[in-house]
């Protein structure tokens, strides 16, 4: 079967994406699949590229750049140009070239339904949830609405919208926010994942209050007594307004470009325009907006409690089976920057609480999957907040990702870990289960039905004769230890061999490792696991999954 990988897109998360594109293509199993990159660029369009492309560091590092000597996306590139070094495909050819789409992609138009729907109505099947799910899953408005709906949560929120902001009296609105929801108040732009456009106002502070506002609605003020640094522009020298032109280029801390003048209409796709722009208006009080701005922002009360990430997963009959909680700690907020570039988060499986609270976590986790109809995978976000005057800890939900990050060490695939699959069986079971719920669309049926039943021979076939098994040894070195994973993981894609991994401690003590342990970090972490008995949650959760993981493993 040939599988389109599709990274990039036009939301702000296409860097994470660019990183998942990469993940998809080094472990699918190449036994079963053949891989075709589809590049979706910053304007929609599809193009077919070569594995070297995903090499590069990052996608801007991948894209061809200019003479200016600014570092940019493809929306500021010579649209030409870009044809002509990355040939575009159009959707009516999609089929030409492979069976199904493995959407690596996160944000609007990505996660939102948009390219779901494009893809459905060109017959090309694809992972992850279906248009509901989808619809749902992006918009963080209406997903606390439902999700109150589908358990009864209570968490005290907020909105407002663009016009309404720019009219209000913000040291008014500041005080009555606050007094709804107390400070700290989180800060969220309604459409966004990954953590970008979320600020946490933790102080009585004006001034940080409107940044954090204009920040989830990608606007900036330049103007005498607006918030941002561009309203410093007269003074800058020429060297810092080139700095700070690039700083709004990035995807995740700057709005972006394009960005419009609101007052004026017009459009600035490329930082040297901007810079050239600022300097003529010098002076006038403007606004800058990215054109994907959002239109609403929403304000939440700030919980405090043990923050958690679970992932959901279904089997045939489409029960949802929620995977074994990840607790986040140590990091104030988990944001972009924790998220992506610090090591500052730490991570354990399952939630640091009792059997009991683990289980809660799962069954409300599951409820809200099934309601707000979610399907193949996904992974919601929560709290768990402590036990107050004899009363329990509430479980309480909000940010459904209908296509988690894909990165190798993104949740997701340890929580599919801790249930017996490795990285290439992860991705398996995700283009096994969507076909299985493309099916129910009732559309273009017999040809999906016809893939399935073709995936499922090759399954089955493997089970009946088993791959060749390889051992992998290593020894007591975080260095071995890393390099053992990484040849397992590539073993484990190529289709070939069964892959397993064995540590030698020494030479009376060996220990062969199972799949829940490849995510360890380190020979110390390993060897804890090694001596502690497994948690009762992981041991029940990967029976309750059994009938699932039996296909793939």
């Amino acid at each position: 079967m040939k599988i389109g990988i599709f990274f990039g897109g036009p939301a702000r998360e296409r860097e994470v994406s660019f990183a998942g594109g990469r993940t998809a293509l080094a472990n699918l199993d190449k036994g079963l699949f053949e891989p075709v990159l589809v590049f979706v660029d910053g304007r929609g369009r599809f193009r077919l590229v070569q594995p070297e492309f995903l090499l590069a560091p990052s996608l801007r590092d991948a894209l061809p750049q200019d003479e200016s000597g600014f570092s940019v996306y493809d929306e500021s590139l010579d649209v030409n140009r870009l044809d002509a070094i990355l040939p575009e495909l159009r959707p009516e050819h999609f089929r030409e070239h492979f069976d199904l789409a493995f959407l690596a992609m996160h944000g609007p138009d990505c996660e939102d339904g948009a390219i779901q729907g494009l893809l459905e109505w060109y017959k090309m099947p694809y992972t992850g949830p279906g248009l509901v799910g989808s619809a749902v899953g992006i918009n963080k408005i209406l997903q606390n609405e439902l999700i109150a709906l589908a358990n009864g949560q209570q968490k005290k929120t907020a909105t407002i919208n663009l016009d309404a902001y720019e009219r209000a009296d913000k040291a008014q609105f500041f005080q009555s926010l606050t007094e709804h929801l107390g400070l700290p108040i989180v800060v969220k732009a309604p459409h966004q994942g990954s953590s970008i456009g979320v600020a946490i106002v933790r102080e009585a502070d004006l001034t940080r209050f409107c940044r954090a506002v204009e920040q989830c609605f990608f606007t900036m003020s330049v103007q005498p007594d607006g918030w941002s640094k561009l309203s410093e522009w007269a003074d800058l020298t020429t060297d810092e307004k080139r700095e700070l032109a690039q700083t709004m280029v990035s995807l995740d801390s700057g709005i972006s470009f394009p960005v419009v003048i609101q007052q004026t209409g017009e459009i600035i796709r490329h930082p040297a325009q901007l810079v050239q722009t600022l300097d003529a208006l010098q002076g006038q009080a403007i606004t800058l907006a990215s054109l994907n701005a959002e239109d609403e922002v929403l304000f939440e009360e700030f919980i405090s409690g043990q923050e958690f990430s679970c992932g959901v997963i279904q089997d045939d009959d489409q029960m949802a089976i929620a995977l074994p909680p990840t607790e986040i700690y140590n990091a104030e907020s988990f944001d972009f920057q924790t998220k992506y570039k610090t090591n500052v988060a730490k991570k354990r499986i399952p939630v640091e609480t009792s059997l009991e609270n683990n289980r809660k976590i799962q069954l409300a986790v599951a409820e809200v999957f099934t309601k707000l109809g979610i399907n193949v995978y996904s992974r919601i976000d929560g709290f768990l907040t402590p036990d107050r005057d004899g009363e329990p800890g509430r479980v309480l939900l909000h940010d459904p990702n209908t296509i988690p990050g894909m990165s190798p060490s993104s949740l997701i695939f340890k929580q599919m870990a801790e249930i017996g699959l490795n990285l290439a069986n992860s991705l398996t079971y995700l283009i096994r289960q969507s076909l299985r719920e493309r099916i129910r669309t009732g559309k273009d049926t017999f040809h999906l039905k016809r893939l399935l039943a073709d995936l499922d021979a090759r399954l089955a076939d493997r089970k009946a004769n088993p791959l060749p098994e390889r051992v992998i040894s290593f020894g007591s070195s975080d260095e071995e230890f890393a390099a053992a994973k990484q040849q397992y993981n590539e073993l484990a894609a190529s289709g070939t061999v069964r892959p397993s991994l064995m540590y030698i401690k020494s030479k009376q003590e060996s220990h062969e490792i199972p799949v829940h342990l490849l995510f360890k970090e380190t020979i110390d972490e390993l060897e804890l696991a090694l001596s502690q008995p497994r948690h009762p949650l992981l041991i029940e959760t990967a029976e309750r999954a059994r009938h699932i993981t039996e296909r793939y493993v």
